[in-house]
């Protein structure tokens, strides 16, 4: 019988609670796609890999579960392709997985816990995602995935604790956390502990990882405590990705969202004068509506003005039901050319930002067969001579405007003395990462 496989969509949660679905999907002939709605471009691909699975295993259990199955689970069970449809809360519940109803989705909003269940190793990943916090309470006027993921809570910091010490006896050197809004991590918590805490108590009950990165950050968000940690402890890497999405004041206010441009080019400065080795990413929306060439200028310019070399760049997309698609629309074709500008003008920085590490000696993390991983910074680089799963010493010889080439040096890192340990061993069922 064919092994099961799962089909994990977007984000990087999505990723960690793929890992959660494994223990639970099995038994049969099945393929999961853990679907994504952050655009309507998301959710057409989630129907095209619907589509594809059906083709490659015709006799295969077809499982739907995600953003786009929790907030439209009646279509989704509609398609001749679907066996079965589980929403975002039910696809890590053993009780819904044995059910034998076709459509288990609740209503999210009333969810109030999060990850009930964690994986203990992730197998086709060198790096492991642990979430911390699911949902958002924040209603930006273009966002529909509070509706898909419910609001905002945490994981307490004892569990995520746990798991990341098992991750790091697994063999893995890297770990990312994760969430939707990540920073609004810990206010239901007791004591109403912040992330900057969570990551002191990361580091200080899990001394032997060796390397932990976090996803996007909201930078209004991020209070002195977390700064500090951004900027002085090694164990965390030099990259911080900052929910931007605009660089106009205007279109920020008409996008609901709680930060102004001087803001996040103040704080961009701040991080890169206290650790000027740190990586800027960002999040950048292209045409919102209401946005004139003027207004666009401004965005356009952020690239530069917050030197992001890491950019993560969308035409808007109308999603039923949110503000923003009541606003007057900018014409498709313009969005598409606007986003293309951003894309050339983000190519250029992160050319310049290559080149200007060549010639230094970096941490790569090896990610792949064929020698290939990231440094600290998040940066690309392609080697020879290191195992999958260890982080090696590399000197960076020279890039191609996208990637680094390196050359492996004998084996050390700055935070462990220890021999590479070997990756987790593999896992039987399939994980692709589409998106």
């Amino acid at each position: 019988m064919p092994e099961p496989r799962i089909i994990s969509l977007g984000c990087r949660l999505n990723i960690a609670e793929s890992e959660a679905i494994r223990a639970l999907a099995v038994g049969g002939d099945t393929v999961v796609i853990n679907s994504c709605a952050v655009t309507n471009s998301a959710v057409a691909e989630t129907r095209k890999a619907i589509r594809r699975a059906r083709v490659d295993r015709p006799n295969a259990q077809i499982v739907v579960t995600g953003c786009a199955a929790q907030i439209d689970p009646v279509s989704f069970a509609a398609m001749p392709e679907v066996d079965r449809v589980l929403g975002n809360v039910e696809k890590r519940s053993a009780a819904a997985w044995a059910s034998d109803e076709a459509v288990v989705v609740g209503d999210i909003l009333t969810a109030r816990d999060t990850a009930p269940q964690l994986a203990a190793v992730f197998a086709t990943h060198a790096r492991a995602f642990v979430e911390v916090q699911n949902g958002c309470d924040h209603r930006c006027t273009f966002c529909v995935i509070p509706y898909g993921r419910g609001n905002s809570r945490s994981v307490p910091a004892g569990a995520v604790i746990d798991q990341i010490a098992g991750l790091v006896d697994a063999g893995h050197r890297e770990v990312v956390l994760t969430g939707v809004d990540l920073t609004s991590y810990g206010p239901d918590l007791p004591g109403a502990p912040s992330l900057g805490l969570l990551v002191e108590r990361i580091l200080r009950h899990v001394p032997a990882l060796e390397r932990l990165r976090l996803s996007s950050l909201d930078g209004v968000e991020i209070d002195d405590r977390l700064f500090a940690l951004l900027t002085q402890e090694a164990r965390v890497m030099p990259h911080v990705h900052l929910s931007l999405q605009a660089g106009n004041d205007m279109i920020l206010k008409r996008m609901k969202r709680r930060h102004a441009r001087a803001d996040s080019v103040a704080l961009v400065d701040r991080l890169k004068t206290a650790r000027p080795e740190i990586a800027i990413g960002a999040d950048l929306i292209a045409g919102f509506p209401t946005e004139d060439d003027a207004m666009f200028a401004d965005t356009l310019a952020l690239i530069d003005d917050c030197d992001i070399v890491h950019a993560h760049i969308f035409p808007y997309s109308e999603r039923d039901g949110t503000p923003a698609a009541r606003m007057p629309a900018v014409p498709v074709p313009v969005r598409k050319r606007r986003a293309a500008l951003l894309r050339a003008a983000a190519a250029v920085r992160k050319a310049a930002w290559l080149d200007g590490l060549v010639g230094t000696t970096q941490d790569v993390l090896v990610e792949r067969p064929g020698d290939r991983g990231h440094i600290g910074s998040f940066a690309e680089a392609r080697f020879a001579s290191l195992p999958v799963g260890s982080v090696g010493q590399v000197r960076i010889t020279g890039s191609d405007g996208s990637m680094l080439t390196a050359t492996a040096l004998p084996y050390a890192t700055s935070n462990s003395s220890t021999e590479p340990r070997p990756a987790a061993s593999p896992h039987s069922i399939l994980q692709e990462t589409l998106a």
